[in-house]
């Protein structure tokens, strides 16, 4: 048995733990920061807040106009 190549292929495997889990910590740590800050809303939720939105004014806009008329 000859301990030192065992010592030396030990130390090259703790070698390859630690860059995996760098990485690991890495991809933790991305994945938080992605999910700080303003939040993305789908395409399809987009649209539908659109055109609530465009149905809200034109209400408003409408109303404003009857009750300017009325004076």
């Amino acid at each position: 048995m000859n301990l030192g190549a065992i010592i030396t292929e030990l130390h090259a495997y703790r070698k390859r733990i630690d860059r995996v889990i760098a990485r690991l910590e890495q991809k933790i740590q991305g994945s938080r920061r992605s999910t700080r800050g303003r939040k993305t809303m789908p395409r399809e939720e987009r649209r539908q807040v659109s055109a609530r939105m465009k149905a809200y004014w034109a209400r408003r806009r409408g109303e404003s106009h009857t009750s300017e008329s009325l004076r």
